[in-house]
């Protein structure tokens, strides 16, 4: 076991992903701590400009784009917060070849491009974002750790590509002088969300479904952004020789399991909206998604209205210690999850207007929330 209390200074840092919700608070973040960042992304990034920030626009397939968001010499970063990916929630046996392929190229080849380009410039430290869904496998966990083995069982390609990758990553701490480790986020939300919280608009607008499904005692975690963005930097400054990350991996979470329906009731109701009361089975909901996602990717039918993977969140525990992350990185959320909603209620209650507007469809029974991603 290594020793907690080793530390180091990030240098120079590169975030992929810098355009995206948690990249773009990662940046924010360390630029307010004073550290020199770049961003690299597929589009610009949407934070103003800032003498000590550094967008590099291209594509995470292609091995020169990386090697040049890296740098050589004197321009090679020190840290690599590797934000990046392509979100795919459905897959299984049915789902179509080009839907494989836009992930693992993503997921995994672009991944490996980036830890080669580091190993080759000299870069230190690589931080990984993984999810927590790689050891979930449909199985219910209830404060569960990281010594939980891997899942085999894949139904969708985001959590089979995070496995794949998260393996590689882990595999080449020390490789090349590079120090690796991986963080395990549950459902990140927060100011700028634009995937949690708009789900469950999208449903509540269109009023697909207006029950509840699994039980009222199913709980699951999420990551208030502010709190993983901390995560992520502790475990970034515990990368060192003899430290504690190195090699690791860490679920990082607010530390308070909760279920999603009392998660996401405050934020539906303050929107103006009624909630929900009667509940459904979550098997029976599980199989019906399944049979429609293999009707999307066989006949063309359209996306079904949750993926597998989101039903499972809702009827099946599924929380994480980070026990190991207060001991090898002094990790505790910033946040309680009432301090983080009443400062985003106001941005949900502003998003759910805007969404509105758009539809141009007046809202109607609240309808299942949708489960984050981890």
């Amino acid at each position: 076991m290594g020793d907690a209390s080793l530390r180091t200074e990030l240098g120079h840092v590169l975030v992929t992903g810098g355009s995206g919700f948690v990249g773009a608070n990662l940046v924010t973040e360390l630029l307010e701590r004073g550290l020199r960042v770049r961003s690299f992304d597929r589009v610009p990034s949407p934070l103003p400009e800032h003498p000590r920030l550094e967008v590099s626009v291209g594509d995470i397939t292609n091995a020169d784009d990386v090697a040049r968001a890296v740098g050589t010499g004197a321009d090679t970063v020190d840290t690599v917060f590797h934000t990046a990916a392509v979100i795919d929630l459905m897959g299984g046996a049915s789902v179509s070849e080009e839907y494989r392929q836009r992930s693992f190229a993503v997921n995994v080849t672009g991944t490996e491009n980036l830890v080669r380009a580091a190993q080759k410039a000299g870069t230190k430290r690589f931080v990984y974002t993984a999810s927590n869904s790689v050891v979930m496998g449909g199985q219910r966990i209830a404060g569960g750790d990281e010594n939980l083995p891997y899942t085999q069982r894949f139904n969708d390609l985001y959590t089979e590509t995070k496995v794949v990758a998260e393996k590689f990553v882990l595999s080449q701490n020390g490789v090349s002088g590079l120090l690796t480790c991986s963080i395990r986020p549950s459902g990140i939300w927060g100011r700028g969300d634009q995937t949690m919280f708009r789900k469950v608009f999208e449903s509540v607008l269109a009023g697909h479904v207006k029950v509840l499904v699994g039980s009222k005692n199913v709980k699951l975690d999420n990551s208030y952004v502010h709190n993983l963005v901390h995560g992520f930097i502790l475990a970034a400054e515990h990368l060192v020789d003899g430290g504690t990350a190195p090699g690791q991996a860490y679920f990082i979470n607010d530390g308070e399991p909760i279920n999603m329906f009392e998660f996401s009731r405050p934020v539906v109701e303050a929107c103006g909206q009624p909630w929900p009361s009667l509940w459904v089975p979550g098997r029976l909901v599980w199989a019906a998604m399944m049979a429609w996602q293999f009707l999307h990717f066989k006949f063309g039918l359209p996306k079904p209205l949750l993926e597998p993977l989101a039903v499972e969140r809702l009827y099946l525990d599924n929380y994480f210690s980070i026990a190991k992350a207060e001991r090898d990185l002094g990790y505790r959320p910033l946040f309680t999850t009432e301090q983080a909603l009443a400062q985003c209620t106001p941005y949900y209650v502003e998003l759910f207007e805007r969404m509105k507007t758009e539809t141009g469809a007046p809202a109607v029974q609240a309808a299942a929330p949708v489960p984050p991603k981890g």
